[in-house]
């Protein structure tokens, strides 16, 4: 049996290697993956109470994760107390992990997670230098990993 162009290099590298599955694609294998809350908050664009999440009053050094796919979002170096009672940053890690969305509500843009479409918060016009802004997020949309 003659093997396409090719394919004989690939099978002498040994065993193929098992792939991960990739990210959840319905709402039944996010229900999986999250608890209610992110589920409403990630998934259905919902707002957790302000002043109840666990992230606003966070003062340690780390990064800002999404908490539906991991992917990196905030530094804590941006981080600033907004007293609006929710965690507010004033840019991104970069701005290849966020995705703004115009959302007509109240004139806010939304902020999505650009890897898994994760609905994190709004972005407002009222943050401090250097950007002006104030990435207004859910606690309860990201995770957090301590160090530097």
């Amino acid at each position: 049996m003659q093997l396409p162009l090719g394919a004989s290099s690939i099978l002498a590298r040994g065993p193929f290697i098992k792939m991960e599955k990739s990210m959840p694609e319905t709402d039944q294998e996010w229900k999986k993956k999250l608890t209610p809350e992110q589920f409403h908050i990630l998934r259905e664009k919902g707002t957790e109470p302000a002043f109840t999440g666990k992230y606003y009053k966070n003062k340690e050094k780390g990064t800002y994760v999404c908490a539906g796919c991991g992917a990196e979002l905030f530094s804590s170096d941006t981080k600033f107390y907004s007293g609006t009672g929710w965690p507010s940053f004033y840019a991104p890690l970069s701005e290849e992990s966020i995705e703004e969305k115009k959302d007509f509500s109240y004139g806010r843009k939304e902020v999505l997670c650009k890897k898994c479409q994760g609905h994190l918060g709004h972005v407002f016009n009222d943050g401090p230098k250097p950007t002006g802004l104030r990435y207004c997020m859910n606690s309860a949309a990201l995770g957090f990993r301590k160090g530097k």
